[in-house]
């Protein structure tokens, strides 16, 4: 978040282009689509940065079905003008991107990976299930959270090779249209390669009805303490109520795809600048502190008495050099029942 100062206004870091392509939608564009940054506080490992580079397509008039026909058209093609051939290598994988890919509804996934039909379980049920499955769960997981988990815990990284999951339980995607045959599910899929999610789309929900109804779901899911369940968009709602065709949208990781087409298992080595520790500066101490800390290194014992006494400083002068250690968080003075102790913190 930052302040506009000519409009007094505060103004944010969007954490997808998402709520504004379907505006444009809205406003009579058939198709669209950007390379956008977006930012999303979601810790940082191998193939998470917190500013990443995506790209969405909106498509008027289409459903997931195009959409997930359109994937894997340009994936083959992109892997083609890259390297020649779909095969690519990925680690110890070959992964060949030569269309079409195995669709899998995401509650079938998990069955043929966990032998256990979450299709009928009610939240509590689901909860009791991630627990015996070893993945850590908590109050402020609903359905949709609890089934996340348990496929990416126990079923994400089976598939390697390009595979659509499909058809997520309408509590996991709030912005998706009704499934047209199951109404407990959703037209959705994500594509899977290498183990990692890569692309997630939608036949988008144009219903404003509907969609403040979900939004209402998602508050309902951050009242209690998720807090990745989305705010209420009044501005979207209003955008919908003014009319949205049937629509189909994409966003493509384009950092992930650049790790898969050249074969780096680390996001960080195709950014130009990731998202890194800060660095430590050195700690500025005084001589006295530095034969303090040197004395507490080389000393056998951390008892506090054996280490002044070979220290060999006046009371002053090791009381002065000790605290000054201690406030710099270098050491800390523990006290038990067999007398005081110095550890070191660093």
């Amino acid at each position: 978040m930052t302040h506009h100062n000519a409009l007094n206004i505060p103004l944010y870091l969007r954490i997808a282009n998402e709520l504004y392509l379907k505006r444009l939608i809205v406003g009579g564009f058939e198709g669209v689509f950007e390379f956008a940054k977006d930012f999303r506080n979601e810790g940082m490992d191998r193939t998470h940065n917190p500013e990443f580079t995506v790209m969405e397509l909106y498509v008027a008039y289409k459903d997931y079905f195009w959409m997930m026909d359109t994937t894997e058209r340009l994936l083959e093609q992109i892997a083609l003008d890259l390297n020649h051939t779909t095969q690519v290598q990925v680690g110890d994988h070959s992964i060949d991107f030569k269309a079409p890919y195995p669709r899998v509804p995401i509650l079938e996934a998990i069955q043929i990976h966990t032998g256990i039909d979450v299709s009928n379980m009610n939240e509590d049920e689901l909860r009791q299930t991630a627990t015996d499955l070893g993945l850590e769960v908590d109050e402020t997981m609903g359905e949709g959270k609890l089934i996340d988990e348990i496929f990416g815990e126990k079923c994400e990284h089976h598939y390697i090779q390009p595979t659509f999951i499909t058809d997520y339980p309408k509590s996991m995607s709030p912005l998706t249209k009704e499934h047209r045959t199951n109404p407990k599910l959703t037209e959705r899929f994500e594509l899977m390669v290498n183990g990692k999610e890569l692309a997630n789309a939608y036949s988008e929900l144009n219903d404003p009805i509907e969609q403040k109804e979900r939004f209402e779901a998602q508050l309902a899911l951050s009242e209690k303490g998720d807090d990745e369940a989305m705010f209420i968009d009044h501005d979207f709602i209003r955008a919908l109520e003014y009319g949205m065709p049937p629509t189909s949208g994409i966003g493509i990781g384009i950092d992930r795809l650049a790790m898969l087409m050249t074969n780096n298992s680390s996001i960080q080595e195709v950014l130009f600048f990731p998202q890194m520790k800060p660095e430590r500066k050195p700690v500025a101490l005084s001589e006295e502190e530095k034969y303090v800390l040197d004395s507490i290194k080389k000393s056998d014992s951390k008892e506090l008495v054996t280490i002044k006494t070979a220290a060999g400083l006046s009371n002053k002068k090791w009381d002065t050099s000790l605290k000054g250690l201690t406030q710099k968080k270098l050491v800390q003075v523990v006290k038990n029942e067999e007398g005081l102790f110095i550890e070191m913190l660093n």
